[in-house]
């Protein structure tokens, strides 16, 4: 009899984990747990097409429900895994079963990471990171309603370009000075900002909040300068928390994350941790990083199934990452952090431009703005640690892919 593997979380990379077992012909087990009431599906398309009311949700499933139907795939939905035993390799769920596993993989994501402010609880103030929470914002988010959106990142900016082209009159309130200041330069949030401005979207940078008030129902948003923003619905978006806590009780390293080698391996040899969960080495990146993102949660997942599977597999690739914001798709390869020059490539009045970043004369990463052959090219550059001019960098005439020193 074949081994049983476990997988903690039932999302993307849950999802391809499932998948990839199946295509390497594992011949045991697969027991996929989950706490969401659905199958694996994605999560990208929620703060856009599924929230504009442009995609169903059987559509965001990563895979058709038939796919499942295998004697060799249990599916537990709906539940949660309270505690891991390593010494029996049982898993204990909060409905009292216990579940045997040979191996296990944690792909427990990240959840949203709260405020703790006065009126925080009342009705009408969101997060977003699950089909029910886009189905509880667009319950609410009705044309002309006042929309207040607190963090200027990927989340909270997607959501406002579709509640604006909804109708909804939508404020945007950020602590930092520039939106998007955590993963982009400072001429990308200004490109960004007028975008933003242009469809009536007010931007209030530089600016914290105090609590929230209302009568049950939230009805405005206390500034920490006394101000406040009258408003029908909130929607939070300040970032996410990794999961890691099933996997810190069990004993297992946590950093940031749950501490895993470039095998997915965390430190029990039997135990695999994949997604957004992780804190990993990328021998490209040259650190390691905990990332948010779907292609590495494909691509980690792909990797630890593999070593399951006994091919051995190593996971190092350049992270990338992408932003639909009105008709701009805003594609991000490598990470910035460290930069010490930016070249902008192109005229941002086109609508098509890229801005590049250098370290010691390495192109590190890349911002590019309708311009996916500026993404592509620069992927295979930020791969081969390209030493860049950068008088040549900044024409567009020359094509990146040319420009290898």
């Amino acid at each position: 009899m074949g081994e049983t593997v476990a997988i903690a979380g039932a999302g993307h990379a849950a999802g391809q984990v499932v998948a990839t077992l199946r295509q390497k012909k594992f011949d045991g087990t697969i027991l996929l747990i989950g706490e969401e009431p659905w199958l694996p599906y994605q999560r990208p398309p929620l703060s856009k097409k599924f929230l504009a009311g442009e995609l169903p949700a059987e559509r965001l499933h990563f895979k058709p429900e038939s796919f499942y139907d295998d004697p060799g795939i249990a599916v537990r939905l709906g539940t949660r895994i309270d505690a891991v035993d390593r010494s029996s390799k049982t898993l204990h769920t909060a409905d009292g079963k216990t579940l045997a596993f040979d191996k296990l993989v944690f792909a427990t994501g990240a959840r949203p990471r709260l405020l703790d402010l006065p009126g925080v609880d009342l009705d009408g103030i969101h997060y977003l990171r699950t089909i029910a929470d886009v189905t509880g914002i667009r319950k609410q988010l009705k044309k002309g309603a006042r929309l207040t959106i607190v963090g200027a990142g990927y989340i909270g900016l997607e959501v406002a370009a579709v509640a604006t082209q909804l109708g909804a009159i939508v404020t945007v309130i950020e602590m930092e000075d520039r939106v998007m200041s955590r993963v982009v330069s400072p001429q990308l949030s200004e490109f960004y900002q007028n975008e933003h401005s242009s469809h009536g979207v007010k931007l209030l940078l530089a600016t914290g909040i105090s609590g929230f008030s209302g009568d049950g129902q939230v009805a405005a948003v206390d500034l920490s300068n006394d101000g406040q923003v009258a408003t029908d619905l909130v929607v939070i978006g300040i970032g996410v928390v990794p999961n890691t806590e099933l996997a810190s009780d069990a004993g297992l390293d946590v950093d940031n994350g749950i501490v895993v080698d470039n095998h997915c391996q965390t430190s029990a040899s039997d135990i695999f941790a994949v997604g957004d969960c992780t804190h990993h080495p990328n021998d490209i990146l040259g650190y390691r990083v905990r990332l948010e993102s779907v292609h590495n949660a494909l691509e980690q997942a792909k990797t630890a199934a593999s070593n399951i599977c006994g091919v051995d597999t190593c996971y190092a690739q350049v992270p990338w990452f992408w932003s639909d914001q009105y008709d701009l798709k805003l594609q991000i390869a490598g990470l910035s952090r460290g930069y010490d020059q930016v070249i902008v490539r192109g005229n941002p009045d086109s609508r098509s431009f890229s801005c590049l970043y250098l370290r010691d004369g390495q192109l590190i990463a890349v911002d590019a703005v309708n311009s996916p052959k500026d993404f592509m090219q620069s992927k295979k550059l930020i791969a081969a640690h390209s030493v860049i001019d950068p008088e040549m960098l900044a024409n567009p005439e020359i094509e990146l892919k040319t420009m290898v020193a």
